[in-house]
């Protein structure tokens, strides 16, 4: 198995036009494989030359996605450092926990607001900013180590001539859901098995030449590893600087594929019902029906059997009159398929857009396995399930139903933590802390976190999880958090889209949100869609009384990690009383 820095140089080894595009001054920019080969080895020769650094030093990158995060990735890797991925909406004293729990040595920071911002938590760390043209920017440096290559024949691949596959490549924080985040320590042979696997398996229908957009943060293990899954699949990958660009970027991309986190799917069908409705009339009550109608079919579908005749017919008129308008308004009339991950997707949420043929096929993985177990293939997609597990990799259930993998992919352990890695990879099994079962065929589908799941005060044991995933099929709600261990029953404490609620109360888009939260047609309307959302649960699952925040969960509150997943003990401590409340009503 070759090093992640060959494996890049390999496939970008056949010139190539466009092999990473981005807009630039509202334009779409694109740099071809011998423009990424030529800054990777002026970068890559300008730190172990010029910058006091030696191999093995970790090097952080902390921004929004670029080309030049892509290039600061796989000139440090050249160079024979270890890369440490920081979100740029990390909260800073976990950045400062971060850097110094790893030693980090030098930072690479997406722009200089970015780098003035990390300064008190990076210390006496030098800082490199993606923008400008000082001593201190990306481009400097490179200019630096471009000069040394043409006046000293330095050869960057002679860096990593004796590179050793199995060694630390990618330091990968978790987000920290539970406390401090913990550094994983996945090598080279890692990555790559990884990489190989999930794209031989699941996304082998992608093909050279075709387009593809990245959203998702690079400094998450999910889009990481998908970057180089590009490299070999040879597409043209258009990359979305922010979520806020999506939409514009989809229509203006129209990509074969996409990877998504379910918050995506969620804001896709609520944007869809938003504009129906401020488009008020015959829209505003066909598109919600239509919608209504596509995923009671595809269910039905999905139940094994054959959808009722007044079914078949309402879905042809909704799919003709709607549902077959939304691929092509939404930019996704190349698509062969989306992928989701990061956290399980709702049946409904995948079979409403189902229904208007735009499919989504989900995996999963924790970040220590870099990070793919499990994937769906478009050819035999399971809906409600996470597919089966990889070629190369094994998984089994404890009794408990915890999921354990092994294979190649796994993780070398944690970084100067021996207590946590001896705990998490036990006689070579890694114990992901996720609850699951797999059906007949192999399919995988989670149930919940380990040690999220309570018991009431009834002695039933509670799936949060599973219940917020039913709570935000909801449009007007933003976040859920479900609580209730050793309660009678649980209580859902729960952030609105406000926008949504104001229009569908006709409240108008002023007034504090403090003052509507006490509003009685404001609890009705929350209290039905609760109700609504959780009537297919177990008795004991739903939700009889609920906590409105005034405002939504934030990360830079601490109440949302990096990857948009909420904080528990944080947002439990923080709204006990509101909680409390809830119980007393």
């Amino acid at each position: 198995m070759p090093t992640l820095p060959a494996f890049v140089r390999e496939h970008l080894s056949r010139p190539r036009e466009n092999v990473l595009v981005e807009r630039v001054d509202g334009a779409w920019r694109g740099t071809s494989s011998t423009q990424l080969r030529d800054r990777i080895d002026d970068l890559a020769v300008a730190l172990r030359e010029t910058a006091g650094l030696h191999p093995g030093d970790r090097i952080a990158i902390v921004g929004e996605n670029s080309i030049d995060w892509l290039v600061a990735d796989w000139a440090v890797l050249t160079a024979g450092f270890v890369v440490v991925p920081i979100f740029a909406t990390q909260a800073l004293d976990q950045v400062a926990y971060i850097l110094k729990h790893s030693g980090t040595k030098l930072i690479f920071a997406g722009n200089r607001l970015l780098a003035d911002r990390l300064r008190p938590a990076a210390g006496d760390v030098r800082i490199i900013s993606f923008e400008g043209d000082g001593a201190d920017a990306l481009h400097s440096l490179e200019a630096r180590g471009g000069a040394l290559r043409a006046s000293q024949s330095i050869d960057a691949c002679s860096y990593t001539a004796a590179a050793d596959p199995h060694a630390t490549a990618i330091l990968m924080y978790t987000s920290g859901t539970t406390g401090d985040p913990k550094g994983v320590m996945l090598s080279h042979d890692n990555i790559i098995s990884n990489v190989i696997a999930s794209f031989g398996y699941a996304f082998s229908t992608i093909d050279p030449g075709e387009v593809v957009l990245s959203l998702l943060p690079f400094s998450h293990i999910y889009e990481h590893h998908v970057i180089y899954g590009y490299l070999v699949s040879g597409v043209n990958v258009y990359i979305c600087h922010s979520a806020d660009e999506l939409a514009a970027d989809l229509r203006s991309v129209r990509p074969v594929f996409m990877t998504c986190v379910p918050r995506i799917f969620e804001r896709m069908l609520a944007g869809i019902l938003a504009r129906a409705r401020a488009a008020g009339g015959l829209r505003a009550a066909l598109v919600p029906w239509a919608l209504e109608i596509g995923r009671k079919y595809v269910r039905a579908q999905l139940a094994g059997g054959t959808p009722s005749l007044p079914l078949r017919v309402q879905y042809r008129i909704a799919h003709g009159l709607v549902l077959r308008k939304l691929r092509p308004a939404l930019g996704l009339d190349r698509l062969k398929f989306l992928c989701s991950g990061s956290a399980p997707l709702h049946v409904d949420v995948s079979s409403t857009l189902a229904a208007a043929d735009i499919p989504i096929c989900e995996g999963y993985g924790p970040t220590e396995c870099s990070p793919v177990l499990c994937a769906n293939r478009i050819d035999t997609n399971r809906y409600g399930t996470a597919g089966k597990p990889l070629p190369n990799v094994e998984l089994r259930l404890a009794d408990d139903g915890e999921i354990c993998a092994r294979g190649p992919n796994v993780m070398l352990g944690y970084y100067r933590d021996d207590d946590a890695t001896s705990a998490a990879i036990i006689d070579g099994w890694y114990h992901t802390g996720d609850i699951g079962e797999l059906d007949a065929d192999g399919y995988l589908r989670i149930t919940d976190r380990k040690l999220e799941v309570f018991k009431t005060s009834t002695g039933k044991f509670v799936a949060p999880s599973r219940v917020e995933a039913a709570l935000k099929r909801s449009i007007f709600l933003s976040h859920a958090v479900v609580v209730g261990s050793g309660r009678p029953h649980p209580v859902a404490l729960v952030a609105l889209n406000w926008p949504l609620v104001r229009d569908e109360l006709g409240l108008g888009q002023n007034g504090d949100t403090g003052v509507l939260v006490a509003r009685a047609d404001v609890r009705a309307l929350i209290e039905r869609e609760v109700l609504k959302r959780t009537s297919d649960l177990g008795k004991f699952e739903q939700i009889r009384h609920v906590a409105i925040l005034p405002h939504d969960l934030t990360i830079d509150a601490g109440e949302l990690s990096p990857t948009l997943k909420v904080r528990r003990r944080i947002v439990e401590h923080r709204y006990a009383d509101l909680i409390e409340s809830a119980y007393r009503t």
